[in-house]
């Protein structure tokens, strides 16, 4: 979580209890003493252990009479406040506050200084309490980790003007806190009479409803597979609203995989939660996204809208607060008219919502904004997975780590003097990896010590660098730092989750190094685990086992599989025993497969779309389809389609329309396209959609079958394709009104291994020649 986030107190997140409010010094002091600019130029930041070993040595070197660690506490309008201060010399009557840092000591931000002064003052007030003083000396005691030298800030102050101080944080606070407790009571009364927003449940959705609210009453996760057209996001939302209470809820997170998830989320959270006017619900935005300034960095002399942040927050934070639905526009307009950032904003106001919309990065990442504050504050919080089968690629990419030779050159280019020598020792050892293999792609179970030593000597000098002279700490050096500090933190985490790759450009490939992940299970199970119950569906869910273990979900995990609300006779699904899609098998049967298409529209006039593994493929069929029938009109998917183009090619599938769309098997038409009644009456489905048959795929299927005995095939290509498959399947039936054919072009369908895996209200046949 970054340095500038703004701590709350746990006791803010739900009712204030009958006793004395309790808030620690910390809490207090970041939200009402920070003041000044945003500022996040790059600044080398000491780990938790390195801050802990210095408070030590700084304490260390103080008299006998000195109090480490000292617990105090203090009352001020009905609020109680605790905290330790760092340290409490008796015979001069000093009380310490200890901060560590690397590189300049005039680097440490103002807005920092000012929390600083704040802490040391609140417990300079504590102590004077205490001890009965009528003034003591409060200082900050700042310890360059790299020189071992202090530099001493000290102040003396009078006990009353310390009493004024603290008394004036604590009611600022305090006048927020029973403001907030007030909506809290009103929330959970209103939740506790919330009704279902529909006249009726639909065919399944009490089921999935149930299902929800049961795994959240016991603390549990839930997976669960639940058909497309059942209102899977009102069935999962309204029963975690409606059991607020009982459940003892905090927050909920509504996680999507993609943009558009996220407004039909926030539509169906309005619906839910309709009759609950005190519900606040917030939707998290990507910063590149959210940004009125790209290219500026954020703090203070570049940007206009981090100049003052602190200042102007709190009004920006009052309106905010009054507002339910905090949507991308709408905290955009607050921002704009309190002139501060509306992603930083967005971050404030996430302490102070009931429901945050946000994509999956902010809880499962490894830097997780909401994860992070859910272990701070020890939120009670249940977590909703949209499209959960979405998480397992997501998931790899974000315990992924590479290393590209692009951005090494350009990191190179601009290098200073002083660091141009680490870097050529990383490049040379780099260059001694590729000459040991054999081919352009090696997969190795380690990574070599040869590496991590000149890898963790470039990021040292760098950061060296960047606290010496911080203008630099921009472009392609800084982002190549990044990427580096990344791969040796998953370094320090390696094992038989990832793999090690090094690929060389000589064959068309990448020339990187890379820390691969094939299983994030090691790393998303403490996240399960912060969560009171997380609850991840998806109409392709199936099956459950692949997804609890690569997944890392817990072993008590409930699992639900709702029944389809469609009839078998609504969908005809017919094998072709005749035809294979094989790659060395698609040259011979190209024209049986487009003349099978042809026949088809020609018995049933209308829109269809034809799924192919790749473009090389859906081009080939396409050619092949247009020259045999001519005279069926045709539109197809192209590589790198623009947002635009893709619009274009769903618009053509109109309702009463004719032709066939050529598509490419999960990618962008493949799920989340809606195409009821006759805009779509039929889908043709070439290939099981097995992932290819590489030298990367075959470490991954071997690692799995390791992993996970007699499953590294299903695991790695059966699973995975069959979701795909099934995914454009489903775009054919929407309704219980909707009609239609799907044709799966292979004969490797017609094994009952695999039909095994296809929805079982599928009544599958062989299709004729």
């Amino acid at each position: 979580m970054s340095s500038e986030a703004t701590v709350t107190a746990t006791a803010l997140t739900q009712p204030p209890p009958a006793a004395c409010p309790a808030v620690s010094v910390k809490a207090l002091c970041a939200f009402g003493a920070k003041e000044g600019d945003l500022d996040f130029r790059f600044v080398p930041v000491p780990s938790a252990q390195e801050g802990m070993a210095g408070h030590s040595l700084v304490q260390s070197r103080r008299g006998a009479g000195y109090e480490r660690e000292v617990s105090l506490s203090a009352t001020s309008s009905g609020l109680l406040v605790r905290g330790r201060a760092d340290g409490y010399d008796a015979g001069h009557r000093r009380v310490e506050e200890i901060k560590t840092f690397r590189g300049r000591f005039d680097a440490i931000r103002a807005n920092h200084r000012a929390l600083h002064w704040a802490q040391a003052k609140c417990y300079g007030w504590m102590l004077c309490e205490r001890e009965s003083l009528d003034e003591i000396s409060v200082a900050l005691v700042y310890l360059d980790l790299a020189s071992g030298e202090e530099t001493v800030l000290e102040e003396r102050w009078p006990r009353d003007a310390l009493r004024a101080h603290f008394e004036q944080l604590c009611a600022s606070f305090m006048a927020w806190a029973e403001r907030q407790g007030d909506r809290h009571r009103a929330l959970q009364a209103e939740l506790e009479a919330l009704s279902f927003p529909h006249t009726a449940f639909r065919p399944g959705q009490r089921e999935l409803a149930q299902g929800v609210y049961r795994a959240a009453g016991a603390a549990r996760c839930l997976i669960a597979q639940a058909p497309t057209g059942i209102g899977k996001t009102v069935a999962t939302t309204w029963p975690l609203l409606r059991g607020w209470g009982a459940h003892k809820t905090q927050k909920v997170f509504f996680l999507t995989a993609k943009t558009p998830g996220r407004a039909v989320a926030l539509e169906a959270l309005g619906l839910a939660g309709r009759d609950a006017e005190s519900l606040r619900v917030l939707e998290l935005t990507a910063r590149e996204k959210a940004c009125e300034h790209p290219g500026k960095s954020c703090d203070g002399e570049a940007c206009p809208l981090a100049r003052g942040f602190y200042d102007r927050l709190p009004d920006a934070r009052r309106e905010a607060i009054a507002t339910r639905e905090l949507s991308r526009p709408t905290l955009r307009n607050i921002a704009q008219a309190h002139a501060v950032c509306p992603y930083f904003l967005a971050q404030e106001m996430a302490r102070w919502s009931d429901v945050i919309v946000a994509d999956y990065n902010y809880y499962f990442d490894s830097s997780a904004f909401l994860y992070a504050l859910t272990k701070e504050e020890e939120w009670r919080v249940t977590v909703l997975v949209d499209e959960a089968h979405n998480l397992l690629e997501r998931a790899r990419g974000m315990y992924t780590a590479p290393l590209t030779a692009q951005p090494f050159d350009d990191a190179l280019r601009v290098a200073p003097t002083g660091i141009k020598p680490r870097l050529a020792v990383l490049r040379r050892e780099w260059r001694a990896l590729q000459a040991q293999q054999a081919s352009s792609y090696a997969a190795l179970e380690d990574i070599p010590d040869s590496l991590l030593q000149p890898l963790q000597e470039a990021v040292s000098a760098i950061a060296e660098h960047f606290a010496a002279v911080p203008k630099d700490a921009h472009g392609p050096l800084q982002r190549f730092f990044f990427d580096m500090v990344y791969f040796l933190r998953l370094a320090d985490a390696f094992g038989t989750h990832s793999v090690f790759e090094v690929t060389s450009g000589d064959d068309g490939d990448e020339d990187a190094l890379t820390i691969r992940n094939l299983v994030p299970a090691p790393f998303l199970k403490p996240r399960f685990a912060a969560s009171m119950s997380t609850v991840c569906f998806s109409g392709t869910l199936a099956p459950f086992p692949f997804y609890r273990d690569v997944l890392g979900l817990p072993d008590d995990t409930l699992e639900l599989d709702v029944a389809s609300p469609f009839q078998a006779h609504q969908l005809s699904v017919q094998v072709t025993p005749h035809i294979s899609t094989r790659f060395q098998h698609r040259a011979g049967s190209l024209d049986a497969l487009t003349d099978l298409i042809g026949a088809q529209f020609m018995r049933r006039p209308g829109n269809y779309l034809a799924f192919f593994s790749s473009f090389d493929y859906l081009d080939a069929a396409h050619a092949s389809f247009a020259q045999r029938w001519p005279g069926i009109p045709t539109w197809s998917q192209s590589r790198r389609m623009a947002e635009a183009d893709r619009e274009a090619f769903v618009a053509r599938f109109q309702a009463g329309g004719q032709g066939v769309g050529f598509a490419v098997l999960g990618g962008a038409f493949g799920e989340g396209v809606d195409l009821p009644g006759d805009r779509l009456i039929g889908a043709f489905i070439a290939s099981l959609g097995l992932p290819n048959h590489n030298a990367m795929n075959e470490v991954m299927r071997e690692r799995m079958e390791t992993l996970f005995p007699g499953e590294g095939y299903n695991y790695t290509y059966l699973y995975p394709g069959l979701r795909k498959v099934v995914q454009a399947a489903g775009r054919v039936i929407r309704t219980e009104n909707d009609t239609g054919v799907v044709y799966l072009l292979d004969d490797r369908f017609d094994r009952p291994e695999v039909r095994g895996l296809l929805p079982a209200w599928w009544q599958v046949e062989r299709a004729g020649r």
